[in-house]
């Protein structure tokens, strides 16, 4: 016998303009807005970026959803602009916030607040999401291409801060890694599992084919501690793979992790078991293990709304 299933068709979705929002585009920077952090590795970073631009190497961004959150939106579509991103990877709640501030000006509900009541993550608008990947999935889309057109085709008021909508019309792929049941568009009686599935399972092919253009390019890592680290860990492997059976290398590249986690100075170093720190992907995958082998990896400790507008101009300059 199979095990009982909740049955969804019992919810009781909302209206999102119901909802209390914690945060408005206002919160997205202006490209004048004064920026008022540095660090001695921006330079080298910003440097290599170019460089793989140049060369048409891999210029590879990886974040998790707190830095659209932060509003470094506009930094993030210059750089598009610029050549400095090839692809952008998003965690599932990526899309979700970026949809919102599309659509309506503001995203991000209280948890504490909404999951008292029961009414967390339970929005109408939001879960359309749902119905717009299964379109796009039945076209043999991914998931964050699927997004960005949706947004850039639409009337929404806002849809000029979405990075999903830029990256689709500018022709560059944003790639969105789930977790079943980690975001609030599966709670909804119109989630279909195979779709969510499919959909971010192109992504991951997506970037597994960026990744093969590694050499001599950049990763940089926003504070995904998770998504990040593992994704661009498998990818790579499968890109050495196919490298290796024909002679070549993916060696050369230079990593950076944005993250707020004091490390020690020596972060080229793996920590040790004894150390809780062994157990943070970003430090032991991008800052050691993966460019082992002749690359380089930078840290950069400090808040996405100052390290990320520091490194735009840096790259600018």
């Amino acid at each position: 016998m199979p095990y009982p299933q909740f049955d969804r068709n019992r919810l009781k979705v909302q209206p999102l303009a119901e909802r209390q929002h914690d945060l408005t585009h206002a919160a997205v920077q202006s490209l004048t807005d004064p920026i008022g952090f540095s660090h001695p590795s921006l330079s080298p970073i910003a440097e290599r970026l170019n460089a793989a631009r140049e060369t048409g190497a891999a210029r590879l961004w990886m974040m998790g959803a707190h830095v659209l959150r932060a509003g470094t939106q506009r930094h993030l579509i210059d750089l598009m602009d610029r050549g400095l991103i090839s692809l952008i990877a998003m965690n599932g709640a990526g899309p979700i916030h970026d949809y919102e501030f599309a659509r309506i000006g503001a995203t991000t509900e209280s948890v504490a607040r909404y999951v008292r009541t029961g009414e967390f993550g339970l929005w109408r608008e939001t879960g359309l999401l749902n119905d717009i990947l299964a379109a796009g999935v039945a076209e043999g889309l991914g998931y964050g291409e699927t997004i960005g057109r949706a947004i850039a085709e639409s009337d929404f008021p806002h849809r000029d801060i979405s990075i999903l909508a830029a990256a689709y019309q500018r022709g560059i792929p944003v790639t969105v890694h789930i977790g079943i049941g980690y975001d609030i568009i599966h709670e909804h009686p119109n989630a279909d599992g195979a779709v969510l599935g499919q959909a971010s399972y192109t992504d991951f092919l997506i970037f597994a084919e960026q990744i093969r253009y590694l050499e001599g390019g950049v990763v940089l890592n926003f504070g995904t501690a998770v998504m990040g680290p593992e994704v661009y860990l498998k990818a790579l492997a499968m890109a050495r793979n196919v490298a290796h059976q024909n002679d070549q290398r993916i060696a050369h590249f230079t990593t950076a992790v944005f993250d707020l986690i004091p490390l020690d100075d020596d972060y080229h170093r793996q920590a040790p078991k004894t150390d809780p720190r062994y157990y943070y992907r970003p430090w032991k995958t991008i800052l050691v293990r993966t460019v082992a082998d002749g690359g380089e990896s930078f840290y950069i400790q400090g808040d996405h709304r100052q390290t990320l507008p520091a490194l735009w101009q840096a790259c600018i300059r």
